[in-house]
């Protein structure tokens, strides 16, 4: 076992449930704006064409193929003609109620706040995520995480997107840590754990729905709770 001190983590999917949290939000704006009233889609129909257009801008905007401002004034719509309708019946504001509502729910994955106390004394603490600056530290306020970090370190303030080795540079430097004494943990196979393995960091990656794949990793879990077995 290596003599791990710094621990950087993953937000998404990882630590904050996004997929609960997201599908309260889009239950909600469901509500909000009796898209019922359509009788073309289901609550649940909208949430899984949504989810599947948002997973598809996100690997591109990961790529760098389009920008943040893209991806969130495409999202909405193209959801709304895959569902049948016109891009001009998406909601006028969709998109920003969305992100102003997702990032206040706090649902985070099982045993995340008892392993954060466990591994705060032991260790430096940081994140190491891809998502909006603006949404980022709102979730881990509304999540009650920001406490157990000492270091948040955003794409969007680096200015480069994990898998990019720059982004895992800048957090070594910030945080003044080795990749020899340091330990990456995220749900993302190319983005965490191959983004590390590049700079010479090792990983862990969290596989909760034990999805099968044959990528090499320092580590796999698929509860945070197995943390504490070699941590």
């Amino acid at each position: 076992m290596k003599p791990y001190r710094h621990l950087f983590f993953d937000l998404d999917h990882t630590l904050y449930d996004f997929e609960t949290n997201a599908n309260e939000t889009l239950r909600q704006l469901y509500a909000d704006h009796d898209m019922a009233r359509y009788g073309v889609f289901t609550v649940d129909e909208f949430i899984q064409v949504y989810s599947d257009i948002n997973h598809g801008l996100w690997r591109l905007y990961q790529s760098n193929k389009i920008t943040q401002q893209q991806l969130r004034a495409t999202r909405f719509p193209r959801t709304f003609v895959k569902l049948g309708l016109q891009e001009a019946d998406a909601p006028a504001g969709l998109s920003e109620q969305f992100t102003d509502i997702l990032p206040l729910k706090s649902a985070v994955f099982p045993f995340t706040f008892e392993v954060l106390e466990y591994l705060k004394p032991k260790y430096a603490l940081h994140l190491i995520t891809n998502g909006f600056r603006d949404m980022q530290y709102t979730k881990l306020d509304s999540a009650g995480l920001t406490s157990y970090f000492q270091e948040i370190i955003t794409s969007e303030c680096c200015g480069h997107l994990k898998p990019d080795s720059r982004i895992f540079q800048h957090a070594l430097e910030r945080t003044g840590a080795k990749a020899t004494e340091s330990l990456m943990i995220g749900d993302n196979l190319e983005c965490d754990v191959l983004g590390a393995h590049n700079v010479g960091i090792d990983q862990v990656y969290f596989n909760p729905e034990k999805r099968r794949h044959f990528a090499a990793t320092t580590y796999e879990i698929s509860c945070l709770s197995e943390l504490k077995s070699f941590l």
